[in-house]
């Protein structure tokens, strides 16, 4: 029997909201986590109504059926790492600490979904401050964008890597006082050709190189990486390797997502690029 056959596959959950067109949110993240080797489960935290060209809809799911889904998936599946997504709003996000708290899972991977990547809302305005009390101070990794952090910290996106490793270490401050909590600052914000993640944990500021890839099909990039992530740590143990190889495989769904015909818009990447 081969090494990868004993090793267990983790379950890993996305918390998230639903993208019908499958290249963003929930849908996405499953498809990430199974393509990297893990079994995806999923709890809807919000329902959209969206495309590729935009989002033409919102509806909240109720705050109380967002934990009985959390507590019903939990008493029965050995979750080894949980991705957050989009919550929508303030109840969602309370309930969605208060439940984690309960059931302390190994990893939690948070990706701060504020503004969708046609600009529509889908956070509400007056949530940063729950999403700040209840949930940054259990996640494993946090992994904002650039106007995403600049929300967090109540200040104007950055423009220089400069300023990214500053803004990062007042990310890092706002977790728990351990040295298994992470920052992954994204860059893809800046302009050039260049796309360069910080990793922070506080001690460590490590680059994470990359190069844009020319493509309009970019929609779910962030969704796609924190699944990742999620979906890498129980399996190597170690944030650092995890996040290089999640950007990998970003890059290469990136790479290959051309060869998809899905919407007229901003497409889906190519989760399954190295086996279709």
């Amino acid at each position: 029997m081969s090494q990868n056959a004993e090793r267990p596959i983790p379950n890993v959950l996305s918390i998230a909201g639903l993208d019908p067109s499958g290249g963003a949110g929930m849908l996405a993240d499953i498809k990430a986590i199974g393509a990297l080797g893990a079994y995806g489960c999923g709890v809807a935290a919000a329902l959209t109504a969206q495309n590729t060209q935009g989002v033409t809809g919102v509806l909240p799911v109720d705050p109380a059926f967002v934990g009985r889904q959390i507590d019903t998936l939990f008493e029965d599946v050995p979750i080894a790492a949980v991705k957050i997504g989009m919550l929508g709003q303030q109840p969602v996000i309370q309930v969605v600490g208060e439940k984690l708290a309960r059931w302390r899972p190994s990893h939690i991977v948070l990706d701060p979904v504020m503004v969708s990547s046609s600009g529509e809302l889908l956070l509400e305005r007056g949530a940063i401050g729950m999403l700040r009390e209840a949930l940054l101070p259990q996640v494993t990794v946090l992994t904002p964008n650039l106007p995403e952090a600049g929300v967090l910290l109540d200040a104007r996106p950055v423009e220089t890597l400069k300023e990214m490793r500053r803004v990062a270490e007042k990310l890092r401050e706002r977790m728990a006082y351990d040295g298994h909590r992470w920052v992954l600052l994204k860059g893809g914000h800046l302009p050039g050709e260049e796309t360069i993640d910080l990793l922070h944990d506080g001690d460590r500021m490590l680059e994470l190189p990359g190069r844009r890839i020319a493509t309009t099909n970019n929609h779910g990039t962030g969704c796609t990486l924190s699944a990742a992530l999620a979906a890498l740590i129980p399996q190597t143990g170690d944030v650092p390797e995890a996040a290089r190889r999640a950007k990998h495989y970003l890059t290469e769904a990136l790479r290959h997502a051309d060869r998809l015909q899905a919407g007229k818009g901003h497409g889906p990447l190519h989760h399954f690029h190295a086996w279709w």
